[in-house]
């Protein structure tokens, strides 16, 4: 068995940064045209643009703010204008604020936080989702974090999004399941993508180390290993499973029933 995706396109938010682009060309490697959205980094998108276009796929860039309605349903419209409605939504983009104490956590970073995550997941079904239900077939696949399981100090603002995108994704499961539409998280740990790759030894290996101690396989998850998880979740070879949160952490944390 291979993943297969001839014939799919696929919208990746925050398409331009670390994971986003490696989950793009890994779509466009099963054979998938790819949408990489973007909110300010129209250099680095265009760029990826070409790199799947080498490979033999269809790629475009296209500009929103995942968290506004008017934005994202003119993304729709560019999309639906420039290609044809996608198979399969990849909600990526996030918003990464300090961590801080909830008592010491400005307001402003939970609002950040609700629209990247929560409004991000609604904005996006909303707009992409009717057109699945047509031709009774969908997958959406959202980007969460094995933070939303841990709970730490400093967390709050950031746990708080991705608790809140989990409550409404499983619920869309329910909703859109009877159309033939699979709705799933991919939850990684502390990966490894290309910016750290490019310091290498200039950063302490200090705090990766105590981190990939406490990990069962007892070491880091890279970028890649992230990918391969969202291609086969868009593939036929996922089709019965929907409504779950996948941990991609080396066993950091281990959902219980």
């Amino acid at each position: 068995m291979k993943i297969d995706l001839s014939g799919r396109l696929a919208v990746v938010t925050g398409a331009s940064g670390d994971l986003g682009r490696v989950m793009a060309r890994t779509l466009a490697r099963c054979g998938c045209d790819v949408v990489i959205h973007y909110h300010r980094n129209k250099t680095m998108a265009l760029q990826l643009v070409k790199e799947i276009r080498i490979l033999g796929r269809y790629a475009v860039a296209l500009q929103a703010d995942v968290g506004d309605r008017k934005s994202v349903f003119g993304f729709r419209d560019n999309v639906l204008r420039q290609l044809r409605a996608p198979d399969i939504l990849v909600n990526n983009a996030v918003i990464q604020y300090p961590w801080k104490p909830v008592l010491e956590q400005p307001v402003k970073d939970y609002e950040g936080q609700f629209r990247s995550s929560v409004l991000q997941n609604v904005l996006m079904a909303q707009a992409f989702v009717p057109a699945m239900k047509k031709k009774s077939f969908g997958r959406v696949i959202a980007i969460s974090t094995e933070c939303a399981m841990m709970n730490f100090e400093g967390q709050s603002a950031y746990v708080s999004g991705k608790r809140g995108m989990d409550g409404v994704l499983r619920v869309l499961a329910r909703e859109v399941g009877e159309h033939g539409i699979t709705v799933n998280q991919v939850a990684p740990g502390w990966t490894i993508g290309d910016k750290e790759r490019k310091l290498g030894n200039r950063v302490s290996f200090k705090g990766r180390n105590a981190y990939a101690s406490k990990v069962p396989l007892r070491r880091r998850g890279t970028d890649q290993e992230i990918a391969n998880v969202v291609a086969f979740l868009a593939s036929d070879l996922a089709g019965f499973i929907t409504g779950a949160y996948v941990p991609v952490c080396g066993g950091n944390v281990m959902p219980a029933i």
